[in-house]
């Protein structure tokens, strides 16, 4: 987070708009999309995890160690204090999601049932029903108060490290596709109008480069090591919460075993060769 250029906060605040924007993705395929395969989707979340588990364990965790750790001249201090920040960013996702009830809350991953139940229906089916249109607004409601730090864990990696940045945004853009599709499903069963379902999964993602402005703005006067530590600890919680609380169990449902392993496997592996060729460069 030195590198505070107009050319690199430009960059890492349309990297948010592209993980944001992904739920438009989500509500375009819950549309028009006719296959019953949810492999694939399966594999992406199980890929989009594998790239915040290997990213947060062997990129950002260090970075916050090494931060604390040169500010304060001891190892066991940066350690101490990395522990601490990391558990910090499980325990504001966690609250985050303690508060939002479960029947919208989009980490509470569906059944097999409930995943069919969310695919399109014909339009002759569409009902018109206030208790899911209430759903989709409290689901879109839920999903930008995740998407809120999302949007800042991409936002601060990508001034750090633009490769790291890129990382993230593309994981987070493979796991907002399927709220995307949460948000936008509900609204157009019980409305029938695919441009207001479009738009509410839209607005839901823009929590996303908003959570980046107002982090950044906050913490713009603080910027310094202690502040590159305690945040690069609190996105890594984050990101881990996310992978272990929603992409894991979804790839399980949307898949099996082996589409999930398989996924988390080429995850990392792209991780891993795409930050051996950055430090190569």
């Amino acid at each position: 987070m030195h590198d505070l250029s107009l050319e690199t906060v430009l960059f890492a605040f349309i990297l948010t708009l592209f993980a944001g924007f992904s739920t438009s993705i989500g509500a375009l395929l819950a549309f028009f999309s006719k296959s019953k395969n949810y492999t694939i989707l399966s594999v992406g979340m199980g890929f989009s995890a594998g790239v915040m588990i290997y990213i947060s364990f062997m990129e950002i965790l260090p970075k916050s160690r090494d931060s604390f750790t040169e500010l304060y001249s001891s190892e066991i201090t940066g350690e101490i204090l990395t522990f601490l920040s990391f558990f910090a960013g499980i325990a504001i996702i966690a609250v985050i999601d303690y508060l939002i009830p479960e029947d919208v809350n989009p980490h509470e991953t569906k059944s097999n049932s409930e995943i069919l139940e969310l695919k399109p229906q014909t339009k002759s089916s569409i009902i018109g029903n206030s208790a899911l249109k209430r759903t989709g607004v409290f689901t879109a409601l839920a999903i930008g108060i995740h998407n809120f730090p999302e949007g800042f864990a991409t936002f601060a990696a990508a001034l750090e490290n633009p490769t790291l940045g890129i990382a993230i945004a593309v994981a987070i853009a493979i796991h907002n596709i399927p709220e995307g599709i949460a948000v936008s499903l509900p609204i157009y069963h019980a409305t029938g109008n695919k441009k207001s379902a479009f738009w509410y999964a839209t607005l839901s993602g823009l929590a996303e480069p908003l959570g980046a402005l107002v982090g950044f703005f906050i913490l713009l006067p603080f910027m310094g090591e202690t502040t590159l530590g305690i945040t690069f600890g609190i996105v890594a919680g984050i990101m881990i919460y996310i992978s272990f609380d929603e992409l894991l169990p979804a790839a399980r449902v949307y898949g099996n075993a082996h589409t999930t392993l398989a996924g988390i496997t080429f995850g990392m592996f792209i991780m891993a060769i795409s930050l051996i060729g950055f430090k190569l460069v």
